[in-house]
């Protein structure tokens, strides 16, 4: 497949262009023309960046990747080094943030509802990045995080009673910390999210919703491994999840 021809296909599939994002969608890095062969991750970091070298990719297709609002635009040190090894190697970099987060099936929001058998019900947030729904029977909230736990490998952080009874969730994965009062509006009994802050803990605490903070890394890794999938299905390229160890 040629590198534009798969641009146009992940950008429509993901709506690319309809989100306010903190960093470019899309192509980041251009590499060869021709993309036979795809390593995907959860972020773009000289670790996978290698992989990709070592498994000789014509492209890395990444949640997490370069350009970030705010962020020191002058590329030297480790920013030197990994557009380096994408460049002597020709490999091109995609990356997309909200969009694969908030995807109705392929999006990591969806793939962990997929995981843990949440019925999807809505959705909550400016941009509809927050999903809320029920699990599969009502549960307390020490199950559900035991559920989560094995599902993800990770142990998650409870703040709450582990005998709160659970009927409705509200999640959004990676660092969404800061939607927790959006959660709340959705009369959720718990917010699952990757991260939370030291402010987020008093807010559980005193609004009696619970909070399960089930890492950044942990919850984001099956959205890019659904797209690969997709490419693999619909676009016939050889494509592979590599995941690099992250416990945060």
């Amino acid at each position: 497949m040629q590198r534009e021809e798969l641009r146009m296909y992940l950008d429509g599939l993901l709506e690319a262009a309809r989100f306010r994002d903190y960093c470019p969608n899309g192509l980041q890095v251009e590499g060869r023309a021709l993309v036979q062969r795809v390593v995907c991750g959860v972020t773009a970091s000289q670790a996978l960046i290698d992989a990709a070298i070592k498994h000789r990719a014509d492209a890395l297709l990444v949640h997490h990747g370069w350009f970030w609002k705010g962020e020191d635009g002058r590329v030297t040190g480790y920013r030197r080094q990994r557009l380096a090894s994408l460049l002597v190697h020709d490999i091109s970099l995609f990356a997309y943030h909200l969009p694969l987060d908030a995807h109705p099936t392929l999006g990591n929001n969806a793939q962990l509802a997929a995981r843990l058998g949440w019925t999807i019900e809505g959705h909550f947030s400016e941009q509809d990045i927050g999903f809320f729904g029920v699990p599969p029977a009502p549960t307390s909230a020490g199950d559900l995080t035991a559920a989560v736990e094995r599902s993800l490998g990770r142990a998650p952080l409870l703040i709450g009673e582990a005998t709160r009874s659970i009927k409705r969730i509200a999640w959004c994965t990676g660092g969404a910390q800061s939607y927790f009062e959006e959660a709340l509006a959705t009369g959720a009994d718990i917010f699952v999210s990757g991260e939370i802050s030291e402010q987020t803990v008093h807010l559980a605490r005193e609004t009696g919703m619970a909070y399960l903070a089930a890492g950044h890394h942990a919850t984001e890794r099956y959205g890019v491994m659904a797209l690969a999938a997709q490419l693999n299905k619909a676009c016939g390229i050889e494509c592979e999840f590599i995941d690099i160890d992250n416990p945060v």
